[in-house]
């Protein structure tokens, strides 16, 4: 993995966020959430597309990047505690979530926890990638798989480079961090609620196999605005879809960022 922060000597809130410019002036912080096996490096150029009322806060899970020295999380409930209080110190503003894959549940959860433990809620949550999490998933888990039918697995997937997969030392470093995350995704278990305030835009992608009815059943979880917008793509459809993502989060966040 790429070394993307010197962390280390900052203190524990300071870890979860990188590639941030602090900026005073923002009226809302949107924090944006990786998909399984990614990190804040996918966002890194996100601030250069959104107004500087928006500030761009890329969080940066363990495992990966400057924590590689910390063990990631295997439960989706420790992860959200542990986020939530990490995060903490940066909620001082109107804020929004952004999340992809693994990125989409850890935020709808977050989202939750906060409502419950400090009555805190997202003025939006941009979900992508992730069915509804209500719905049942009929795939075995994949995170206790050997190593080669593991490999075969993010082959299928898509998301992992080429080059990365031919690489056994990378794969080697990043292999824990994977089932970690998988593991996260997995053993996941919904539990109904009470459907949040925040309003809900979905991203899908046309060839992923989360299709557009899965991802319209995300309309349950608000009492608010809610839009399913699908584009070209597998399941990493983000990648190539950025511009036209940040450009409809750009219109939805002007509407419920607080005027000066």
């Amino acid at each position: 993995m790429v070394n993307e922060a010197k962390t280390a000597s900052q203190p524990a809130t300071g870890r979860w966020l990188v590639y941030r410019t602090a900026n005073n002036s923002a009226r809302l912080r949107l924090f944006c959430f990786p998909y399984a096996g990614g990190s804040a490096v996918v966002f890194r150029n996100w601030q250069r597309s959104l107004p500087a009322s928006i500030e761009v806060c890329p969080v940066q899970l363990p495992g990966r990047g400057g924590r590689t020295m910390e063990p990631p999380f295997t439960s989706l409930n420790d992860m959200v505690a542990a986020v939530a209080e990490g995060l903490r110190p940066f909620l001082d503003k109107p804020f929004a979530f952004f999340g992809h894959s693994m990125g989409s549940i850890l935020s709808f959860e977050l989202a939750r926890y906060l409502r419950k433990h400090y009555s805190l809620q997202p003025r939006h949550l941009f979900l992508s990638g992730r069915r509804a999490p209500q719905l049942p998933d009929a795939d075995p888990p994949t995170y206790g798989l050997p190593d080669a039918e593991f490999l075969e697995e993010l082959r299928r997937l898509n998301g992992t480079p080429q080059e990365v997969l031919d690489h056994p030392e990378l794969m080697a470093l990043m292999m824990p961090v994977l089932r970690a995350d998988f593991a996260v995704c997995q053993t996941y278990e919904y539990v109904p609620g009470t459907p949040l305030d925040s309003g809900i835009t979905v991203f899908g992608g046309l060839e992923d196999k989360a299709e557009r009815g899965d991802l319209e059943s995300w309309r349950e979880h608000t009492t608010s605005h809610f839009a399913t917008l699908m584009f070209p793509g597998d399941h990493f459809f983000l990648h190539k879809a950025e511009p036209q993502m940040l450009e409809v989060m750009k219109l939805q966040l002007g509407k419920v960022t607080p005027a000066v």
